[in-house]
């Protein structure tokens, strides 16, 4: 059975093609639940309204969790609030991009 653990770990792999970082460390993935029955809900964000690799992370995240085991269905929910921000990123990333 996946946890919301796991599947952050699993997410891991998927990178922002703009900015060649995981989506987990740059801070777009805001929550991640799954039931008993193996239906995953992510709540996420981009790093603006207008991200032109937007529907490519989708597509990559919804790929990446429904490969997982035990995973019956993905629902994929693009939030605007909290605003991304660069605070949002790791601090060991953000210290990386010389925030």
């Amino acid at each position: 059975m996946q946890t919301p653990e796991t599947i952050r770990k699993a997410l891991r792999g998927v990178k922002d093609p703009e900015l060649n970082l995981n989506i987990i460390d740059i801070g777009l993935v805001y929550e991640v639940t799954i039931n008993e029955q193996g239906e995953v809900k992510v709540q996420m964000t981009l790093t603006s309204p207008a991200c032109p690799a937007g529907p490519e992370i989708v597509g990559d995240v919804k790929r990446c969790i429904e490969d997982l085991e035990g995973v019956t269905s993905v629902e994929i929910e693009i939030v605007w609030e909290p605003y991304w921000t660069p605070e949002k990123m790791d601090p060991r990333v953000r210290a990386f991009l010389g925030g």
